[in-house]
């Protein structure tokens, strides 16, 4: 009996020429796994391509809930970033199908399992490093280290020779990878960082000069940092984001494009379609802003980097990121409340914030009479707070130190 071995299968270019390399090579029986994340139409004829290429068995997970619920909102609540711009969707999608690839090598009794990521990129990093956590016994097949296709064009070929049908073209050889969170796009003209994107690379965003000359504005609730209604209406954490998917992409909200540095070393450029998360991140940001303390959020600042840099590197399944989910977690407790905010032309700009824990007070702030501050303390608090530079500038009089 030949050895099982299981592959992550997108049906792209690179999974669809995978499954008859790992015969032609290995022997091996191959069974395909594809993960729904959200790619949509994408998985409409997954399983038939998959069968007719040379794999014994397709597995189609439905793991959209999981994936929002599990991976989205926490790194969401964590506010994580990865370099002020990118905000994750491909990476903490591998982690997931990582974890159903191991699931499924258990059930099927097999020895290995095999990604498409190339050898330039971070999937490679995020399958491997996630594959090791959950089962270190698995042999882990990564072709692009190994066959000798070299570029994108001579995986065209390699399919067409073999009458693999592909979903793309040499004059416009994009790498995507889509989910419910995002759209990805890199290589061919974007590979130079001096061209703009054109228009037609946005498949879910309209471009913002094209979008509506009337302003959306939209409401979301949350509880405890995750969100759970949009425009006062409750929904589930998929169709949450899918409508909000739906209104930022109307209104040209989410599109970054990021010259971003990659942990193997080199620097790529990436032009990403986010609409609902971008709407998400920035409602979460405001109430935030309402409900958290000086030093809390300072802080949270400095994990919410970590956190990011954490997913980006593969480290999902890490003690620390689940050590910072503690601490997130605790700063959540009071992120409870709604903003509005306006989608414009690209733009998504707050328009008002309120919760039932805000610690912002307008009886304080106020340039108006009352409230219950005394102007008079800040003369004694300027003066400790600045104690240790009188001292300084004493020392530097006396000694000769000040020019």
């Amino acid at each position: 009996m030949p050895e099982k071995v299981v592959l992550a299968y997108s049906g792209g270019l690179d999974t669809s020429i995978i499954i008859p390399w790992l015969k032609e090579n290995y022997s091996y029986e191959v069974i395909a796994v594809a993960v729904d994340v959200g790619q949509g139409e994408e998985l409409a004829s997954v399983e038939e391509k998959a069968l007719k290429t040379g794999a014994s068995k397709v597995y189609i997970l439905d793991k959209k809930q999981e994936f929002v619920e599990q991976y989205i909102w926490p790194t969401l609540k964590a506010g994580a970033v990865y370099e002020h711009k990118y905000l994750l969707g491909t990476s903490f999608a591998r982690p997931l199908i990582a974890k159903c690839l191991v699931e499924i090598a258990t059930q099927e009794g097999a020895t290995a399992v095999c990604h498409g990521a190339t050898g330039k990129g971070n999937d490679q990093v995020r399958f491997e490093l996630s594959i090791k956590a959950l089962n270190p016994d698995l042999k882990v097949i990564a072709p692009w280290r190994i066959w000798d296709i070299r570029s994108r064009e001579e995986a065209i070929d390699y399919a067409e020779a073999r009458g693999i049908p592909v979903p793309v073209a040499k004059d416009r050889p994009y790498s995507m990878d889509r989910n419910i969170w995002h759209l990805s796009h890199e290589g061919a003209d974007l590979e130079e960082p001096w061209n703009e994107p054109q228009d037609d690379l946005y498949l879910i965003i309209t471009p913002p000069e094209k979008a509506p000359d009337q302003a959306t504005y939209v409401t979301i609730d949350f509880e405890k940092g995750i969100p759970v209604a949009v425009d006062g209406q409750r929904l589930d954490a998929v169709s949450l984001l899918e409508k909000l998917n739906e209104l930022g992409a109307a209104n040209g909200v989410g599109i970054a494009d990021i010259v971003e540095n990659r942990l193997v070393g080199m620097k790529s450029r990436g032009v990403y379609e986010t609409p609902g998360g971008t709407i998400l991140y920035m409602a979460h940001r405001e109430l935030e802003y309402l409900t958290l303390d000086r030093m809390t959020m300072h802080f949270k600042e400095l994990v919410a980097a970590k956190y990011a840099e954490l997913v980006y590197d593969g480290n999902w399944f890490s003690p620390l990121r689940k050590a910072l989910d503690a601490f997130v977690d605790s700063t959540q407790e009071t992120v409870t409340g709604t903003v509005r905010l306006k989608l414009y032309k690209g733009n998504c700009t707050p328009a008002g914030s309120k919760s039932p824990y805000s610690i912002y007070s307008e009886d304080l702030v106020t340039f108006g009479a009352g409230g219950d501050y005394d102007h008079k303390d800040a003369g004694g608090f300027i003066n400790l707070f600045g104690l240790p530079l009188k001292v300084r500038a004493l020392m530097e009089a006396k000694t000769g130190l000040r020019k």
